[in-house]
């Protein structure tokens, strides 16, 4: 290993040096390696290899900067990357954007301090790429700072027009399969975003309003015509007053089973309404009677639907009150709600109005509460096939394997087909024309796509179906999440071919084939992404791929936790409480934050902590450390690859076995990918067992001169250490194999994995022999010692054989006495232990008096009960009892887990 080199520079990354001397830098030794790999292409994707691992990477949203999440979820699927190019030929790791839709229409709103709404779509277009661009590009660099390992050639942007064509592609080819359809009807409406929007894209929200009893004319009841009676119901929205369309009872509410058939006016607005009977009334909420108004709710749409009720609008898409609400008309829905209360209470309605906290749905882009308004849409059909994707769901393995409830949880709950239309600028447009004579679809002819109908002429100059000539272009944009559900089948190189055939006027996909430029990547090895989004971008990639390829998408599921402040609440601008990684970076190496995002079994939310970053940075020097000690104990390190390993010494026999079962281990936890496990083993045993003991038995050893069998053995170790920890602390592995390893081997991340030799030993003997020395170097510090100081006579009782001259030059023990059996220890009760929460309960006022029998010894054991002064009895779940023991031999005795050690 005298053969070392320099840290990479922008001139030479092969400068020879004189070794590990100094500190480690991380600050110098970083940002270099993170440019080199760059450079280097490192990490390239190489699609001829025999084996290969695809990763479907999750495109962030265009829509702000990095925060911990990020880094935390970018960092888990770097583990699987790095991890899997060492153990496999080669790693598909691409990156995306999702630069189209919502979140980045409103980040260039917010940027540019203007809305979409006053430009024309191309000219608003353009102002988005320009934002998102600057914005993809900072991420870019972002990401590069974090060793995330992506190959960069292999990049994609939704927006982009080879997307656009697949987004397109699919949209045509479920048209054609029957599975869309474009329908007037209700729908979940985001008024701020003046957009429809998809079930999954609402989310609950606590609130707090007014719940107002409101006092309804009663005009008929089942009986006929009645005067001077009234009813009363309770609402949280009276702004929908106008939009009441009937009264509903519950056929059990015995008490108001008589208003059945009869009619009411509304009060305000004077339409005369029906009052039916439905089972969907909730009979426990307010007076037990329930307006129906189009639109509400979900119950009001089924209850329309249901009993063929008039049609009421009295909200449009800004949630402004239309015509429908008469003196109301042109007021916001909060503005009317308070208006409407003041006069509902001055006409002598209102008949109370108390506080009320309830549970609503808002749009989860923007936090304001959805409406359900009458709309035409583009739905993609989904209720019809929800146990095939409930059973595509379990084709798939999930870790960890809980989070395919919450996959199965929202199948069982959907209530909605995919409404993938939006009425926004910034998207991709629906390649649609529609016939202004008959109103039928007219598609694009797919060897065009992408097309905008907007700028683009419509594939046939009439109407196939009625001859019509003129046609009128689609104007709505897709959902973005309809894009980004096709991030397999976009990174596979999934495309339309015609076949050759021509038919009259367009094309349709059935004139040609889809086929994929990188088959061999699909179906995707591995999907990961948070569990937050498992309902909108899993479920709908499963959709999606599975309608056009009869096969579910990938073949395992990682889904990642949340990072959480320190109080365990979810980390979110509004709160003030993020934090962004840069601020970390500031005070962190990138490899310590690395070690902290291993630190959390995947799945589960946690809070942020510097504990692990700071420990993170101590196993970063420990690394450093201990290799430049290897290196200075293993001058001629190269000269031993070929030693007889037959001629191995015990302790280095015993150290390689159990750096086998670490290997052995570590690669099943990745397989699992269980980092946190993997990541606490590796530094226990490279900490505790390689630094602690094995480290001083080896300078011990070579103390005098060269011992080929500890020289291969420290070589072999550290080598396999620095590959093993590479995925965790990319950095400073790479630094350290560059200096000293890179001429025979490369890139630490481009070698090997480490696997499992067959060393063989007795491993119990060993781990017995690591115990006492151990015990003896705690004993020399105790007793103020230096560790090379002599130890005369040192019995051990224990199974150490084969490892007593490791034991003895490692602690410079003169003479070293073995025995198999313990020697003679005399055992005594010390003390004992009341659990109070228990004894309290059970004796109360006689608690003292236990005590006073305990502490004067009037106590004794009877099998696993305490009995105390002759009267009270304790379960053994009410108290511990603490043992002293005593050795009457000459010498100090120290136990450890397995032997004992006598010291003399």
């Amino acid at each position: 290993m005298s053969d070392t080199q320099d840290p990479p520079t922008d001139e030479s990354t092969t400068e020879q040096s004189d070794g590990l001397d100094g500190e480690y830098d991380p600050g110098a030794v970083e940002p270099a390696w993170q440019d080199q790999w760059v450079t280097d292409e490192t990490y390239a994707y190489d699609g001829d290899a025999d084996t290969r691992f695809s990763i479907d990477t999750p495109p962030p949203t265009v829509s702000g900067n990095l925060h911990m999440g990020h880094l935390y979820q970018f960092t888990l699927q770097d583990f699987v990357a790095r991890y899997h190019r060492m153990a496999d030929d080669t790693v598909y790791f691409p990156f995306g954007y999702d630069d189209n839709g919502i979140a980045s229409e409103r980040l260039t709103e917010r940027e540019l301090d203007i809305r979409h709404q006053d430009f024309e779509r191309r000219e608003f277009q353009e102002k988005c790429r320009e934002i998102c661009t600057r914005y993809e590009n900072e991420f870019t660099e972002d990401v590069q700072s974090l060793a995330i390992s992506v190959d960069w050639d292999n990049t994609y942007k939704t927006i982009a027009p080879n997307v656009q064509r697949v987004s397109q592609l699919s949209f045509l080819d479920l048209y054609e399969k029957g599975r869309e359809y474009r329908q007037r009807a209700p729908t979940i409406w985001c008024p701020d975003c003046e957009t429809a929007i998809s079930q999954v894209e609402q989310e609950d929200e606590d609130k707090h309003t007014k719940f107002n009893d409101i006092a309804f004319d009663l005009l008929e009841d089942a009986d006929g015509p009645v005067e001077d009676e009234t009813f009363t119901i309770s609402t949280t929205r009276p702004e929908l007053l106008p939009a009441c369309v009937s009264v509903f009872v519950h056929p059990d509410d015995d008490e108001n089973q008589h208003l059945v058939g009869g009619t009411a006016r509304v009060p305000l607005f004077d339409q005369e309404v029906p009052i039916i009977a439905d089972e969907r009334v909730d009979m426990e909420t307010g007076s037990g009677l329930v307006m129906c108004c189009t639109f509400g709710d979900q119950n009001d749409i089924e209850w329309y639907q249901a009993h063929d009720l008039d049609l009421r609008l009295a909200i449009d898409e800004s949630a402004t009150m239309t015509e429908v609400a008469g003196d109301y008309e042109g007021m916001h829905t909060t503005e009317a709600r308070e208006a409407i209360i003041e006069d509902l209470d001055e006409a002598g309605y209102l008949l109370e109005s108390r506080d009320h906290d309830h549970t609503v749905q808002v749009h989860e882009r923007c936090g304001v509460e959805v409406e359900y308004l009458v709309t035409e849409q583009w739905y993609i059909e989904l209720l019809d096939k929800k146990d095939e994707y409930l059973q595509a769901g379990r084709d798939m393995e999930w870790f960890p394997e809980k989070m395919f409830s919450r996959y199965q949880h929202w199948i069982e709950g959907l209530e909605w087909d995919w409404c993938i239309s939006r009425q926004r600028d910034s998207g991709i447009p629906i390649p649609v024309w529609y016939c202004d004579d008959c109103g039928d679809p007219v598609l694009a002819d797919p060897e065009q796509l992408p097309v905008d109908p907007l700028s683009d002429d419509p594939p046939v100059d009439r109407c196939p179906d009625c001859g019509h000539d003129t046609l009128t272009p689609e104007e709505d944009v897709f959902d973005t999440w309809a894009t980004s559900s096709l991030t397999p089948l976009v990174n596979a190189g999934w495309d339309w071919h015609a076949d050759g055939s021509t038919g009259d006027g367009a094309l349709a996909v059935t004139d040609g084939t889809f086929e994929m430029e990188m088959s061999e990547l699909y179906p995707f090895d591995l999907r990961p992404q948070g569990h937050d989004i498992i309902s909108f971008w899993l479920f709908h990639t499963v959709v999606k791929c599975y309608e056009h390829t009869g096969e579910v998408p990938f073949e395992n599921v990682m889904i990642n936790g949340m990072v959480l402040d320190e109080n365990r609440e979810a980390m979110s601008k509004s709160k003030g409480n993020v934090i962004p990684p840069s601020e970390v970076l500031e005070n962190f190496p990138v490899d310590a934050a690395r070690y902290w995002a291993a630190g959390t079994s995947i799945g589960d939310d946690f809070p942020y902590k510097e504990g692990d970053l700071e420990a993170g940075e101590r196993l970063l020097q420990k690394l450093w450390n201990a290799s430049r000690l290897v290196d200075q104990l293993t001058p001629a390190a190269e000269s031993v690859d070929d030693v007889d390993q037959t001629e191995l010494s015990a302790v280095d026999r015993w150290l390689l076995a159990e750096l086998d079962a670490t290997v052995e281990s570590v690669t099943e936890k990745f397989e699992d990918y269980a980092f946190s496990k993997a990541r606490n083993e590796l530094r226990s045993f490279f900490w505790n067992t390689f630094c602690d003991d094995y480290l001083e038995i080896a300078k011990q050893r070579l103390s005098g001169g060269g011992d080929p069998s500890t020289e291969y053995t420290l070589a072999r170790a550290h080598r396999t250490f620095l590959k093993l920890f590479a995925p965790f602390l990319p950095h400073i592995t790479e630094e350290l194999w560059n200096r000293l390893y890179a001429e025979d081997d490369g890139s630490v991340h481009t070698t090997d994995w480490p696997v499992a030799a067959g060393y063989e030993a007795d491993l119990a003997a060993g781990e017995t022999a690591m115990e006492v020395v151990s015990a003896l170097r705690r004993y020399k510090t105790e007793h103020g010692l230096a560790l090379n100081a002599d130890l005369g006579t040192v019995e051990v009782y224990g199974h150490v054989a084969g490892f007593e001259d490791a034991i003895a030059e490692a602690m410079h023990v003169d003479r070293l006495e073995t025995y198999d059996e313990a020697p003679e220890i005399t055992t005594e009760i010390s003390g004992i232990d009341l659990d109070y929460s228990l004894v309290g309960p059970e004796f109360g006022s006689s608690v003292g008096d236990i005590d006073a029998g305990i502490e004067s010894g009037d106590y004794e054991i009877d099998g696993d009960r305490l009995v105390v002064a002759g009267e009270f009895e304790l379960g053994a779940e009410m108290f511990d009892i603490e043992e002293s023991r005593t050795y009457s031999g000459e010498g100090e005795m120290t136990e450890t887990e397995s032997a004992v050690v006598v010291v003399q």
